[in-house]
């Protein structure tokens, strides 16, 4: 199926805020009672992520053009609250340059376990310029399997944060964005 699906950047929230939040919802249903999670608590994360240095998201679609998966990221300068929110000062070679930070990704249910959610991943880093690409997981999401996903995409733990009073503590994984 994956390889039916097509991917599209964009850096304007406002052509795709839509189809992320109803994307958003489908993929994380099971979640949506809890504070963190809220479609609420998402719209106002986008719109403020969205207004962030270097943001991106690679958006898939079906051949009929709906929208089922999306990854986006921006830009982090050292001394950005990504960092300072960390538990222990994070490695040297994500903080002293701007890196990336992935803040989201999401393949909804019938698209799962095809390789989808890598594919807008990859594309998604194909075309940055920062060095190194971190991203938070809930080291409890599908028992383990979403952070060893990750760890199987070449990623490790530098550090760990809460990044809000509703949200779980969470586990900081980093890569170089172009892997060797």
């Amino acid at each position: 199926m994956t390889e039916h699906a097509t991917l599209k950047h964009h850096t304007d929230l406002s052509e795709v805020r839509e189809d992320l939040i109803k994307v958003y919802a489908s993929v994380r249903a099971d979640l949506l009672h809890l504070p963190n999670y809220k479609v609420e608590a998402f719209t106002e994360r986008l719109g403020r992520h969205g207004d962030d240095s270097g943001w991106e998201v690679v958006m898939a679609h079906a051949p009929d053009g709906e929208p089922i998966g999306y990854a986006y990221a921006n830009t982090v300068e050292p001394g950005n609250r990504w960092w300072t929110r960390m538990d222990a000062p994070a490695p040297a070679e994500y903080t002293s340059s701007p890196s990336l930070a992935i803040k989201e990704i999401g393949v909804i249910k019938p698209w799962r376990g095809q390789g989808l959610a890598q594919a807008i991943h990859d594309e998604l880093l194909r075309s940055r310029d920062e060095g190194y690409v971190s991203l938070l997981v809930n080291p409890a999401a599908g028992d383990g399997k979403v952070k060893r996903l990750y760890e199987g995409w070449g990623y490790s733990a530098i550090g760990s944060q809460q990044p809000s009073p509703d949200s779980p503590p969470l586990v900081c994984l980093g890569r170089r964005v172009a892997q060797q």
